[in-house]
C-alpha cells in the first residue's frame, strides 16, 4: 500500500469507502456465484463459501483501516483463509482444530481428486461431496483474496468485474440455459455499486475545493452518477429483457470431448452427457416415402478392447457428383428390396458424420467435400459440417420373412473378425446371463429376439442418472457386468450389454449411433409427413450380420424406439417393418419426453408428437414480436425519465438557494433544444446570447446571471430566501426558448434530451449543433 494510500485512509471518509469496497466486492462475488447452483447444487458448502471468502475480505479491511501494508493484507488473508478451510474441511489432522499439520496439507491432493471424479461423472446439479464441496470453497476465497487486491489495493474494479462477469457465465457454457435474471441484476447493481464508490473516492482524493465550492462540485458528482445509472439502466434493461430474443449461437463440433452440448454426434458412447443436457433443440427434420421415419445411423463401432468400442475408420472414397457412393447392396435372391427415398433437412447440428438411413445408396444435395465409407454405409467430411445440409438419401431396404431370417446363419467368411472378439477375460455373469435368456431359442435370430424382449421387459428400466448413481456410467465389460445386475440404463448400456452377450454366443455384432425416428408433426406437409428428430433423440443400437441379408438393427433399450420383428411370410404380409412385440415393458419416469412411442406396423401417425407439437409452438409466435415492442417502449422513455429526474434535482437545489444548480439548469435545457453551449463565454456573455438571439425574457436571465456570478466572483453565500426566484426565472426561461422553437425539436428535446450526453460547455455541444445548422 503506498504512502498515498496511507495518508487516504486516515481520514473517516477514506475508512468509509474502503468499507463500501469490501462490502460491494462480497455482494458481486455472491451474486457471481448464483448460477453456480445450476450445476452445482446449493448445500452446507454455500455457507463455507461465504465465510470463508468474508472471511478473508473482512481481514484485509481490519488491515487497511489499521494503517498497515498491503503485503501484511495479503498474508492476513492467506492466513485466514488457511485457518477457515483447515477448521472446516481438515480438523481431524489439525493442531486445536484450525492448525494445519503435515497430514492436513497431504489430505488436499486426495480431496481434487475426489472432487475431479464428482466433475466428470456427476449429473447437474451435482450434489458435492467433501472432495467438490472443498474445492469450492477454497476457490471462491482465493477469488475473493485476488479480487480484493484488484479492486482495493490496485484500484481497478472495472477488471474485477470483467472476471466476476466471466465467472457467473461459466455454468451457463457449461450448461446452456434461460438468462438467470436475478443473479443478473444482483451481479450489475454490485459492480456498478463498486465503480460508484471507486469514482466517487477518486475524485475526492484528487479534488481541492474550499467550502463555498464544495456544495457545487457534489451536485456535479451527483450529475455524473446520474448519467452512468441512466446508461446503467438501459443496459441491464437490453441484457434482460432483449438478449433472450436473439438467436442462439451456432455450436461447433469438438471431436471425442466429453461435454456434448447435444447438437453434435460424440462417436465414443459418452452419449450420457448429451442426453443428460437440460436443452432440447430441434437437430433435424425428416420426410421419407417409407412407411415410417426411419432411424438414422451416422458412426459404427466395431472393435471392443473390453473398455472402449473404437470408431470404425475405414478406407473412405469421395461423394460422386451423382450421389452414388454405395453399390446397391448385396443380398440373396429370395430376399425383397425395397426402395425408398428420405429427405433430410438439418438444422441444430454440427457433425462431421451425415445422419443417413441405412443401407444408403445415392446421397444428393450436399454441400462441401462428403467422403463414404463403402464398408459401413457411413458418409463423412474432413473439413465440413452437416449444419444446415439439406440432401436425399436413397436407400434399398432389405425385407424379408421370418421364416427366411430364421433361415440365415450369421456372420460370414468375408466377415471382419473384430466383429466377434472379446477380452480374454469376461465377467462370468455376461456370458451366463447370454445362454441363460436364449436357453430356449433354436436360431440366431430367435436368441437375439429373446435377448430384445428380455431387455425391453418389466425387469429393466430406463434412467440417465442410474448409471451415474451406481458408478458404472459407461460401455466397458465391467460397466456391462454392473448394468445387468442394477437392470437401469440408458442406450449405451443396452447397446453395449446387447452386442457383448451377442458376441458370447458366437454372434457378430457392433454398435450404431445415430438419431430415432422423429416425431410426427401434426400440420399436414406436402409430400408425406415430416418428422422432428430432437438432441434427446441421440441414440445408440446395435446391428447383426445375417449372410444373405446384411446388417440387420436391434432395438434393447427399454420403452424406447422400434423393437425388430419380423413378420411371418405365410401371412401374406411379407414385411420388414417391425412390429411390436408383445411385452410388459414399463417407461420410466426419466425417459425424455421426446422420445417416440413403439409405433405400430406402417403407421407413422402412430409416433407420438414428443415435447410438444409445431401447432403448440407457433401459438406462442407472437410472443417475441410483442415483447420486442414493449423493449423498444420502454427504451424510449428511459431518457426522457432520467432528464425529468436530473432536472427535478437541479431545481431542488435551485429552491434552496443554490444559484448554480438554477444556471446548470437553464444551460441543460438551452443544450437540449439545440442551443450552442460553449465553455469559452462567460456567464454574462451567453447571457446576452440568449436574449438576443434566442428570445429568453432579459429579466429571468438578468436574475440568474446575477446570481451565479455573486456566488462565483463575490463570494456571496447560498440565500434559501432567492430560491422561489431562481426557480421561477428557469421555468421562465425555459418556456420562452419552447415558444421560438419548431415543435419536432421540442418533442426531441423531451424523449432524446441530450444534455445526458452533452454537457454543456463541452466542445460536443458547439460542434454537433453548428454542424446541423
Amino acid at each position: 500500500m503506498s504512502a498515498a494510500d496511507l495518508n487516504v485512509l486516515r481520514t473517516p471518509r477514506r475508512r468509509r469507502d474502503a468499507t463500501l469496497l469490501t462490502i460491494g466486492l462480497f455482494s458481486a462475488i455472491a451474486a457471481a456465484m448464483l448460477p453456480v447452483f445450476s450445476v452445482i447444487a446449493p448445500g452446507a458448502w454455500v455457507a463455507g463459501a461465504f465465510l470463508v471468502g468474508g472471511g478473508a475480505l473482512g481481514a484485509g479491511l481490519i488491515v487497511r483501516l489499521s494503517r498497515l501494508p498491503a503485503l501484511v493484507a495479503s498474508l492476513a488473508e492467506v492466513t485466514v483463509w488457511i485457518v477457515l478451510l483447515t477448521a472446516i474441511f481438515g480438523r481431524s489432522t489439525a493442531l486445536l482444530g484450525i492448525i494445519p499439520t503435515p497430514s492436513t496439507f497431504a489430505s488436499v491432493p486426495g480431496l481434487v481428486a475426489q472432487a475431479s471424479a464428482e466433475i466428470r461423472d456427476g449429473v447437474a446439479p451435482v450434489p458435492p461431496d467433501e472432495g467438490l464441496a472443498f474445492l469450492l470453497v477454497a476457490a471462491i476465497g482465493a477469488l475473493a483474496i485476488v479480487l480484493d487486491h484488484v479492486v482495493l489495493t490496485a484500484r481497478m474494479p472495472l477488471l474485477a468485474g470483467v472476471g466476476l462477469v466471466a465467472v457467473s457465465l461459466i455454468p451457463t457454457i457449461a450448461i446452456p440455459s434461460d438468462v438467470d435474471v436475478a443473479s443478473f441484476v444482483l451481479l450489475a447493481a454490485a459492480l456498478l455499486f463498486l465503480l460508484r464508490v471507486d469514482t466517487r473516492a477518486r475524485a475526492a482524493a484528487s479534488a481541492r475545493r474550499d467550502d463555498r465550492a464544495r456544495p457545487a462540485q457534489g451536485r456535479r458528482l451527483f450529475g455524473v452518477s446520474a448519467t452512468a445509472l441512466g446508461v446503467a439502466a438501459v443496459a441491464v434493461i437490453v441484457a434482460v429483457v432483449a438478449t433472450p430474443l436473439l438467436p442462439q449461437p451456432g455450436l461447433r463440433f469438438a471431436s471425442g470431448g466429453t461435454g456434448g452440448l447435444g447438437t453434435t454426434i460424440n462417436p465414443n458412447l459418452e452419449l450420457g452427457n448429451d442426453l443428460r443436457q437440460p436443452r432440447d433443440v430441434e437437430v433435424l427434420k425428416v420426410r421419407t416415402t417409407g412407411p415410417t421415419a426411419p432411424y438414422l445411423r451416422a458412426v459404427t463401432l466395431s472393435r471392443f478392447d473390453g473398455a472402449v468400442w473404437q470408431p470404425d475408420t475405414f478406407d473412405t472414397v469421395p461423394l460422386p457428383s451423382d450421389g452414388t457412393v454405395f453399390d446397391r447392396v448385396s443380398v440373396d435372391g429370395d430376399i425383397t428390396l425395397a426402395d425408398w427415398t428420405t429427405t433430410i433437412t438439418v438444422d441444430q447440428l454440427d457433425s462431421p458424420w451425415l445422419p443417413v438411413p441405412y443401407p444408403a445408396s445415392t446421397v444428393t444435395g450436399l454441400d462441401g467435400d462428403w467422403l463414404g465409407m463403402p464398408q459401413n454405409r457411413t458418409v463423412v467430411t474432413r473439413a465440413g459440417s452437416t449444419r444446415e445440409q439439406v440432401y436425399e438419401v436413397q436407400a434399398s431396404v432389405p425385407r424379408p420373412t421370418l421364416e427366411q431370417i430364421r433361415s440365415k446363419t450369421v456372420g460370414g467368411t468375408d466377415l471382419d473378425p473384430a466383429l466377434t472378439a472379446l477380452p480374454a477375460e469376461v465377467p462370468a455373469v455376461i456370458g451366463d446371463t447370454a445362454r441363460e435368456v436364449t436357453a430356449n431359442a433354436q436360431t440366431p435370430y430367435d436368441k437375439l429376439v429373446a435377448l430384445q424382449n428380455w431387455f425391453r421387459s418389466s425387469q429393466f428400466r430406463y434412467s440417465l442418472d442410474a448409471p451415474v448413481d451406481s458408478g458404472f456410467d459407461g460401455a466397458g465389460l465391467d460397466a456391462v457386468a454392473q448394468f445387468l445386475q442394477v437392470r437401469a440404463g440408458y442406450c449405451v448400456h443396452y447397446a453395449s450389454a446387447f452386442a457383448v452377450m451377442a458376441r458370447t454366443l458366437g454372434i457378430p455384432a457392433r454398435i450404431v449411433i445415430g438419431y430415432l425416428p422423429g416425431t410426427a408433426s401434426s400440420i399436414p406437409q406436402q409430400g408425406g409427413t415430416e418428422y422432428s428428430v430432437s438432441s434427446s433423440q441421440l441414440h445408440s443400437w446395435p446391428e447383426v450380420y445375417f449372410e444373405g441379408i446384411g446388417w440387420v438393427p436391434f432395438e434393447p433399450t427399454n420403452s424406447l424406439g422400434v423393437p425388430t420383428n419380423f413378420a411371418s411370410g405365410s401371412s401374406g404380409n411379407n414385411t420388414t417393418t417391425p412390429n411390436t412385440p408383445s411385452q410388459d415393458a414399463e417407461a420410466p419416469a426419466d425417459q425424455p419426453s421426446s422420445a417416440p412411442s413403439e409405433a405400430a406396423e406402417n403407421d407413422p401417425g402412430a409416433q407420438t408428437t414428443g415435447g410438444g407439437s409445431v401447432a403448440a409452438r407457433q401459438s406462442t409466435a407472437w410472443v417475441a414480436p410483442v415483447l420486442g415492442i414493449l423493449v423498444l417502449l420502454v427504451l424510449a422513455g428511459v431518457p426522457a425519465v432520467a432528464r425529468i429526474v436530473r432536472r427535478r434535482r437541479r431545481l431542488a437545489a435551485a429552491r434552496a438557494g443554490d444559484p448554480v444548480a438554477a444556471w446548470t439548469a437553464m444551460l441543460e435545457d438551452a443544450v437540449d433544444l439545440g442551443i450552442p453551449v460553449s465553455s469559452a463565454l462567460s456567464p454574462r456573455a451567453f447571457a446576452v446570447l440568449l436574449v438576443e438571439e434566442h428570445g429568453a425574457p432579459s429579466d429571468d436571465v438578468g436574475l440568474l446571471r446575477e446570481a451565479v456570478e455573486r456566488v462565483s466572483y463575490a463570494g456571496d453565500s447560498f440565500d434559501p430566501a432567492r430560491g422561489p426566484g431562481l426557480v421561477a426565472a428557469v421555468t421562465g426561461v425555459r418556456a420562452a426558448l419552447d415558444e421560438r422553437t419548431a415543435p419536432l425539436r421540442r418533442f426531441l428535446a423531451r424523449a432524446y434530451p441530450r444534455s445526458l450526453v452533452t454537457r454543456p460547455g463541452t466542445v460536443g455541444a458547439v460542434e454537433r449543433e453548428s454542424v446541423s445548422r
